[in-house]
């Protein structure tokens, strides 16, 4: 049993008693060597190895929900208390269908290919040299992220896949929570002679330890925010050490003329309503001047509960009577998060392609429509990380297409972007064999 495995309402949050700069910033050191000498161990686990730990987390997950379950009502009833609005706390809530899901993703994660020692490249070279470029893990990950317990399992269990330690900054809001699950995580690596210290948290320490985190370069290889654009702009300009930003999600559907008005409905309500909460909810409905499907779109929306923000010209779609505020630019620069939708009339794929240039965030866009040219116009056009075609925006996400779970949403251009999953948390090693050659 780890010291981690306190009794849930005993997990410390931002009011810990305060230590002294020094004191602080080598308890964080501290924690950084512990996962690094643990992720050089972990790196050299096999595929096998691996896999019975995830299988054996997921298992631990259901069979200790209860634990689980009871730090989730301590932290969702001081959220409650503290006045926490109803869709973060949806985010940060759990129930026993939740804790199955989080279990089957690690299942799945088993199931995929182990990206570590996957030549990306290999060849011999004219003069007889052996060349290969492999994949190898990155080291010492971080990970600072808001009040969702679902991303603690996700991203401990992505890094132990890919042969990677890392250390959790989960936030106050889900403290009980992340410190039940991180001590089962912990306690089930020790049981089966994996070095717990694969799975860290300085949960404890507070925005104060996330600073010292952010400034430890040459200690951690990489840090990944995920969370709202106030958190993820903190870090980015704060750290010192390289940073995978993820980004909010301003994500855009485009209803063109020719979309069927059933798809449209159908992938609008998705992609709005099923969750509005995370970050591949669409958030501003772009709609072609010729559209048939839009008054049906907009009644639909609104008979759902969405409140419309629309722009002079969409007002002619609305069914009579509707009450819609109308849209300024800080409708098309929000991230609503909630149960509003911005709405905007354009007159060509090429208006709302200037319009997701200008707004977008670079997560998501989506079209909808019957018009191979116009779809293939607005995918050659968009420059995000995830463009879709007749499919609702929700489907950007990690599970859904394939990688068993995300560490985040990358919206740079690095080696990293879109859903971040098991490859890319590995970097590479190149490995060069040769019979005694000298270069001349």
């Amino acid at each position: 049993m780890t010291d981690l495995q306190a009794e849930p309402t005993t997990a410390r949050t931002d009011d810990t008693p305060s230590l002294t700069p020094e004191q602080l910033t080598a308890a964080v050191h501290a924690i950084t060597d512990r996962a690094r000498t643990a992720s050089r161990i972990l790196g050299r686990a096999n595929r096998a190895r691996k896999d019975r730990v995830l299988l054996a987390i997921a298992d631990a997950l259901v069979a200790r929900r209860d634990l689980v379950l009871a730090a989730n009502r301590a932290d969702v009833e001081r959220g409650r208390a503290a006045g926490t609005s109803d869709y973060l706390l949806d985010r940060l809530s759990l129930d026993p269908e939740r804790i199955g899901r989080l279990a089957d993703a690690l299942a799945q994660l088993a199931a995929l290919p182990d990206p570590v020692g996957t030549a990306v490249r290999a060849e011999t070279l004219p003069n007889g040299l052996r060349m290969r470029q492999v994949r190898v893990p990155l080291g010492v990950v971080a990970a600072i992220y808001e009040a969702r317990p679902n991303v603690t399992v996700d991203i401990a269990g992505l890094a132990l896949k890919s042969g990677n330690a890392v250390i959790l900054r989960g936030g106050s809001a889900a403290a009980a929570t992340n410190a039940a699950l991180v001590g089962i995580i912990r306690d089930t690596l020790e049981d089966h002679g994996l070095p717990d210290d694969a799975v860290l948290t300085i949960d404890e320490f507070g925005r104060e330890g996330a600073r010292v985190l952010m400034e430890a370069r040459g200690r951690v290889d990489v840090l990944i925010p995920r969370g709202g654009r106030e958190l993820i702009q903190s870090v980015v300009t704060n750290a010192r050490v390289p940073v995978i930003e993820t980004g909010e999600g301003n994500v855009h559907i485009l209803l063109d003329e020719s979309a069927d008005e059933e798809m449209a409905v159908d992938i609008l309500l998705n992609a709005k309503t099923q969750r509005p909460s995370v970050c591949n909810t669409v958030e501003t409905l772009l709609v072609h001047s010729r559209s048939g499907a839009a008054p049906a779109v907009l009644a639909a929306l609104s008979r759902a509960g969405v409140t419309l923000h629309v722009d002079d010209r969409s007002r002619a779609f609305l069914p009579e009577g509707t009450a819609a505020p109308s849209a300024t630019d800080d409708d098309w620069n929000r991230e609503y998060m909630q149960l509003d939708l911005a709405v905007r009339t354009v007159d060509s794929v090429d208006e709302a392609l200037q319009h997701i240039r200008r707004w977008s965030t670079g997560h998501s866009e989506a079209i909808i429509t019957n018009s191979l040219a116009s779809s293939e116009e607005f995918v050659a056009g968009v420059d995000s990380a995830a463009v879709l075609v007749n499919a609702s925006t929700r489907f950007v996400d990690g599970g859904e297409l394939g990688l068993g779970a995300e560490v985040g949403i990358s919206t740079q251009k690095m080696h990293a972007r879109g859903p971040m999953g098991l490859a890319e948390l590995t970097t590479t090693k190149w490995i060069v064999q040769g019979e005694g050659h000298v270069r001349r």
